[in-house]
């Protein structure tokens, strides 16, 4: 029985790998939290939140991406968040409201948003389904819906096992 070369029929296949963990967003992630500001933890006051504000560092968040966010159940008016997004703007990377999940899930959807489809384009995909960074659950899915328009086929898992989402139909001639 002769024996030839190995070949590694996985690569050989065509197949794109998708790894949203060697695509993930850099930056320091940071949640402003309007607790502190509050009186009493249970109302914000006008004119201490515009004091804090002018007086505040607000370049310690140059480059990062912040989440404001009120993390007592509190009255906060929404012009209180647009405020301190105001004061954050020329120093933050990117701004949106909420907890440090929420902040993760706006990166995440800000990026597949942004993502270049066109290396997809009638290829064969698979999204790695196994990462060690916290790559939120909408990453996937808002993934799947960008990338459906674009592939021959789109899977989830490891190119050597593959759980199969969508094959394009063949065309009638």
């Amino acid at each position: 029985m002769a024996e030839g070369p190995i070949t590694n029929k996985v690569a050989a296949s065509g197949i794109i790998t998708l790894d949203l963990e060697q695509l993930y967003p850099a930056g320091e992630r940071v949640v402003f939290d309007l607790k502190p500001l509050l009186w009493q933890e249970i109302a914000l006051k006008e004119d201490d939140l515009r004091t804090f504000c002018k007086e505040h560092d607000w370049s310690q968040y140059a480059g990062k991406l912040v989440s404001v966010h009120c993390s007592a159940d509190a009255i906060v008016p929404t012009w209180a968040f647009m405020l301190v997004a105001t004061h954050l703007r020329p120093h933050a990377a990117f701004i949106t409201q909420g907890d440090a999940e929420q902040l993760e899930r706006a990166v995440f959807t800000r990026f597949v948003e942004q993502l270049d489809v066109a290396p997809y384009r009638d290829a064969r995909v698979v999204v790695k389904g196994c990462s060690t960074l916290p790559v939120p659950l909408n990453a996937y899915v808002e993934l799947a819906a960008k990338l459906l328009p674009e592939v021959r086929s789109l899977m989830w898992g490891e190119p050597c096992s593959t759980v199969p989402l969508y094959k394009r139909p063949k065309q009638a001639q």
